[in-house]
């Protein structure tokens, strides 16, 4: 099996050392940089796997570079790892509605950070298997395999976890899920984190689906629920 491609962004050299060691240690390829900008220019040659991303950069910091990530049509899909020394529930909760897909607070554990890593990309591998998957409501599509969401003859673009989340209802639909259990299934979080990120996925998601939107229904106390074709 070939080698999978790890990009850590992070200005601390002691703490990109520490990184790269421990991933080299476990059997990952390493580049690294130390601003958004030179980021953004690798992942635009090289084919990266996983980024590690630090919010405190110099010039661009973590949270546009993650923005910038995740709004681009052939970035989207690359797990983001937030690593920072930002630890305050306001700074998880914007990397998370970003779209990062974990977030990690320094000092870390360097064992942790390869467990989350092969977590993640194990979760990733796991999404191909289902790659054939092709779910209709109405005028909305999704299409697993292509990883394209559409609403008649229009494209919709979504970021990873937007397409998780609709992704999840769609399967589930008819079905109510709550917040807790949306945010355990779809970030693999504990629900003790926030409910507030599921709420701002949700308008989001209602918002870029257009006239299709008001299939996601609010279940007042519950939770939510993508409701069957009228």
């Amino acid at each position: 099996m070939a080698q999978q491609n790890i990009l850590i962004v992070e200005d601390d050299k002691h703490i990109s050392k520490l990184v790269k060691y421990n991933l080299e240690k476990a059997g990952f390829n390493c580049h690294l940089s130390i601003t958004g900008e030179d980021a953004l220019s690798v992942l635009d040659k090289q084919e990266i796997d996983l980024i590690i991303l630090d919010i405190m950069l110099p010039k661009m910091d973590g949270l546009e570079t993650c923005k910038r990530i995740k709004q681009n049509e052939q970035l989207c899909d690359v797990p983001v790892i937030m690593l920072t020394a930002k630890g305050e529930e306001i700074d998880r909760i914007v990397g998370l509605e970003l779209g990062a897909d974990d977030y990690i607070v320094k000092p870390f554990s360097p064992r942790e950070l390869v467990l989350r890593i092969k977590t993640i990309l194990k979760r990733g591998q796991s999404k191909t298997v289902k790659a054939k998957d092709i779910y209709s409501v109405d005028d909305l599509t999704v299409d697993v395999g292509r990883h394209k969401v559409s609403v008649g003859k229009k494209d919709i673009q979504l970021t990873s976890m937007e397409f998780k989340l609709l992704l999840t209802l769609v399967q589930r639909r008819g079905r109510v899920q709550s917040r807790d259990q949306l945010l355990e299934d779809v970030w693999e979080l504990d629900s003790s984190v926030t409910t507030r990120t599921v709420d701002t996925h949700v308008k989001r998601l209602r918002q870029k689906l257009g006239r299709m939107g008001k299939f996601v229904e609010t279940v007042r106390g519950l939770g939510y629920r993508l409701k069957d074709e009228d």
